[in-house]
């Protein structure tokens, strides 16, 4: 499609996706929201194809997802990932639609990366033994510090959600897709909702009803 002398077309793209990590499961949920699709190439992370000087020159970090675009440029981190596809493809809006509503989607954005996703990427990858090459050092009491965090933030928004539908408000965000990675990341290294969270739970069975959670 062509827009004010841009020319966006997906096949002329590549985004190097790992089935089963959360990181580009959010892309992927976003990508599914938006009804765009892009040639994905698997990197399994367990081999250490991402450690591949192929790959650590389109990511020095060794990290999925990336998004490769046709003259090359490579695109890393899934909110930057999701925020190109969210300016050249802007409907249906999933980082707000005007300056107060992009305010909050990307507060609550921060909040779900801050108090659930990092948590729970600490407390797995630092103690389950086939992380143990890939997170060096991997230290254990880290990981053990970080399952009440998890815990903590449940909490938190389990009160947040008694009276939205949505994180942000009343429309679906790229806040409710980290939230929603994070909190099914959470059951690997057992850390499920609590059952008397009410608000939570019934958030997370809203949206894991959407056609996009499974992408």
């Amino acid at each position: 499609m062509r827009r004010e002398g841009f020319h966006f077309d997906e096949e002329d793209m590549k985004l190097y996706d790992t089935a089963g990590a959360p990181n580009p499961r959010r892309v992927r949920i976003f990508l599914a929201e938006k009804g765009i699709q892009v040639p994905t190439e698997q990197v399994d992370i367990m081999s250490k194809m991402a450690k591949t000087d192929a790959f650590t020159t389109l990511n020095p970090l060794q990290r999925v997802p990336v998004l490769e675009l046709d003259d090359g440029t490579a695109i890393s981190e899934s909110v930057a990932i999701c925020r190109y596809f969210e300016e050249m493809h802007p409907e249906p809006p999933l980082m707000g639609r005007n300056a107060v509503e992009k305010a909050q989607v990307e507060m609550w954005n921060r909040r779900a990366e801050f108090g659930v996703f990092a948590p729970v990427a600490f407390a797995f990858r630092h103690s389950h033994p086939a992380m143990s090459e890939l997170e060096v050092p991997q230290v254990r009491e880290w990981a053990e510090a970080n399952r009440p965090k998890v815990l903590e933030a449940f909490r938190f928004f389990d009160q947040v959600l008694s009276d939205r539908q949505f994180l942000a408000g009343e429309m679906f965000s790229i806040a409710d897709i980290t939230l929603l990675c994070a909190v099914d990341f959470a059951r690997v290294p057992k850390l499920g909702i609590p059952e008397d969270h009410a608000n939570l739970k019934r958030w997370h069975a809203e949206v894991s009803a959407r056609q996009s959670a499974k992408a």
